[in-house]
C-alpha cells in the first residue's frame, strides 16, 4: 500500500496490521502472492462510493464490511476459496481518524469470518465523497471457474436465500419504508456471500444478485443466446419483505443489493445441488428455467405476465 509522508502513520496503525505474509507489512509497493498448487486464481473487482453506495453516517466498520462482501460474493458466484485482497481508499482531508479505526475494525472482523487477509492498495485525499475500490484473489482447482456463458436449454433457474431485502432495506435507510424487526436495513447493510455453497461442477453458470434480479438474469441469457421463463410467485422473499407489502413484489425483483446466486443448474444436478445446500446451510430456491429463444426474460405472476417499469438498477 503505498503512502505519501502524511499517510504512513495512518497505514501503519490500522492497516499494516490487517496485512497478511504477502502484503509485506505494507512496506513494500507491491505484494508477493503464492496460489496454492495447481490452482486456478480468479480476480474480482468491485466499488463503493458515499453517497451512491452507503451514506454518509452509515457506521464505517459496516461500509468496510459490505465493502469486502460484495467482492467475495463475486468469488462465491465462481466456485472461487478466497486468497487475499487489494484495498484503494480515497477520503476528504479532514476525515476523523475514528472514521479510519472504525473501517479497519470492520475489516479486521470480516478477515476473521471468512479466512482472508490485506495484501495491498493505495491510499489518497479526494474533494469528493468517500470512494473505495476492492480487488478480491480467490483460487479454484483448473478449469473449476463457473462462468456466466454456460447456462443450456432445461436448465433451472435457482436462487439463494431470499431476494428483495437489500432493495427494500434501502428503502428503509431512506425512511421510505418502516421495519421495526431491523431486518431488511441490516440485509441491506451487510450481505451474506454465500461462499459455503459448493457450486463448481453442479451450476452451469452462476453470478450474483448484485443490480437486480430480473436484469442479472439478463446477463445470464444473453451470454448463451437463451430465454429465460420466471415465476415471480416462486421467488423467496422474507417474512420482512412480505410484510412490506405485495404492493413492493416488483422491487424485490428489480431492486437489487441482495448479493444472493443466480445459478444455472441442469435437472441431472438438482440433487448435487440440494445435498450441497444442505451441507452449506445456504438454501437454495428453483424459480425459474432458460429455454430456447432469443435472449429476453418472461415473468409471469399466478400464470398471467408481469409488467415491469424496470430490469433492475444502473450505474449510468
Amino acid at each position: 500500500m503505498t503512502a505519501r509522508a502524511g499517510e504512513f502513520a495512518l497505514i501503519a496503525r490500522y492497516f499494516a496490521p490487517l496485512a497478511g505474509a504477502g502484503g509485506l507489512g505494507l512496506l513494500d509497493d507491491a505484494a508477493l502472492l503464492t496460489p496454492p498448487p495447481g490452482r486456478d486464481l480468479v480476480l474480482s473487482a468491485d466499488a463503493m462510493v458515499g453517497g451512491v453506495h452507503f451514506f454518509a453516517d452509515d457506521p464505517p466498520d459496516l461500509v468496510a464490511r459490505k465493502l469486502l462482501r460484495v467482492n467475495l460474493s463475486d468469488l462465491a458466484a465462481k466456485g472461487a476459496t478466497p486468497l487475499g485482497y487489494l484495498l484503494t481508499l480515497s477520503a476528504p482531508r479532514g476525515t476523523p481518524e475514528a472514521w479510519f479505526a472504525g473501517f479497519a475494525s470492520g475489516l479486521a472482523a470480516d478477515q476473521r469470518a471468512f479466512g482472508i487477509a490485506l495484501l495491498g492498495g493505495d491510499t489518497t485525499a479526494t474533494p469528493g465523497p468517500v470512494s473505495l475500490s476492492l480487488t478480491a484473489i480467490g483460487h479454484v482447482a483448473p478449469g473449476g471457474m463457473v462462468q456466466r456463458r454456460g447456462a443450456q436449454p432445461g436448465d433451472g433457474i435457482w436462487v439463494t436465500g431470499t431476494i428483495g431485502d437489500g432493495a427494500l432495506g434501502l428503502l428503509v435507510a431512506r425512511g421510505e419504508l418502516h421495519d421495526s424487526s431491523g431486518y431488511l436495513l441490516d440485509r441491506y447493510r451487510l450481505p451474506r456471500p454465500r461462499l459455503g455453497l459448493a457450486i463448481a461442477g453442479i451450476a452451469s453458470a452462476a453470478m450474483d444478485v448484485s443490480d437486480g434480479l430480473v436484469q442479472d438474469l439478463g446477463h445470464l441469457c444473453r451470454a448463451p443466446g437463451l430465454a429465460a421463463a420466471l415465476d415471480a410467485r416462486a421467488v423467496p422473499r422474507s417474512d420482512a419483505a412480505r410484510a412490506a407489502g405485495e404492493d413492493r413484489l416488483a422491487t424485490c425483483l428489480t431492486g437489487g443489493d441482495d448479493y444472493e446466486l443466480l445459478l444455472a443448474v441442469p435437472a441431472a444436478r438438482t440433487g448435487a445441488l440440494q445435498a450441497a445446500s444442505g451441507a452449506s446451510g445456504v438454501p437454495v430456491t428453483r424459480i425459474g428455467a432458460f429455454r430456447r429463444g432469443p435472449p429476453e426474460i418472461r415473468v409471469t405472476l399466478d400464470g398471467a405476465d408481469m409488467k415491469l417499469t424496470q430490469a433492475g438498477w444502473s450505474h449510468f
